[in-house]
């Protein structure tokens, strides 16, 4: 896919090593042209909390959305939220993907890794207090990893033979550069995040981050 806009989606569980209970969920979705990643930390999966989520998100995302593409959840396949995205987002391709087949939103389970579990791991979050610091953090993360994150993506795979192939990537860049080397942005936004950018110390983002992490796990779950 060469156009921003196709967005992987996926809820991560912050339930520990037990889903009893209600428990904070972070709601993802990575662009599968850019990387760009959109990330909100919430508490339950219940109709209105994903609505105003999804809310949020679009409100925040620099480009226009042209598909969502979900597991087979039925916090997003439910009859209120289908008929939200139908009412709010009608030009919006809505896809989903093959039961048991992770493969098929393998950019966002990456990004559960890579942009969630690397940070705050699999520890259990369920308090209000614990969801304050995470939307803290969720926003430095978001900004860390939009901005100052260079990847590699994958160009093509060359067949050397028979079962065997060397993959070749591409060079390694930023969600951001993406996005401008693709022209996906207007320019009152272009010019709004090249400033946003440059008025940004990624070390002292770091900083900020680490702090973050340590204040989000020494506070106490309510189970």
């Amino acid at each position: 896919i060469a156009e921003a806009g196709h967005l992987e989606v996926d809820l991560v569980h912050h339930c520990g090593a037990s889903a009893h209970g209600e428990y904070i969920y972070t709601l993802q979705w990575v662009d599968v042209a850019t990387g760009w990643c959109e990330i909100f930390p919430m508490f339950g999966r219940g109709f209105l909390v994903m609505r105003d989520a999804f809310a949020y998100l679009l409100q925040r995302l620099p480009f226009p959305v042209n598909e969502f593409h979900p597991d087979n959840g039925d916090e997003f396949f439910n009859k209120f939220l289908l008929r939200y995205f139908q009412e709010k987002l009608p030009d919006v391709y809505l896809s989903r993907s093959r039961p048991y087949q992770k493969n098929d939103n393998r950019y966002v389970e990456e990004n559960n890794h890579s942009l969630i579990r690397a940070y705050i791991g699999h520890e259990r979050f369920d308090t209000p207090a614990q969801l304050a610091v995470l939307r803290k953090l969720h926003k430095k993360l978001w900004l860390y990893h939009n901005f100052f994150q260079p990847v590699m993506k994958l160009k093509s795979k060359e067949y050397v033979e028979p079962l065997k192939y060397r993959r070749i990537f591409g060079t390694a860049q930023t969600p951001f550069d993406r996005l401008l080397q693709n022209h996906c942005l207007d320019e009152a936004t272009q010019t709004k995040l090249e400033n946003l950018r440059q008025s940004t110390n990624p070390l002292a983002l770091r900083d900020e981050i680490e702090q973050l992490i340590m204040e989000v796990s020494s506070l106490p779950c309510a189970e």
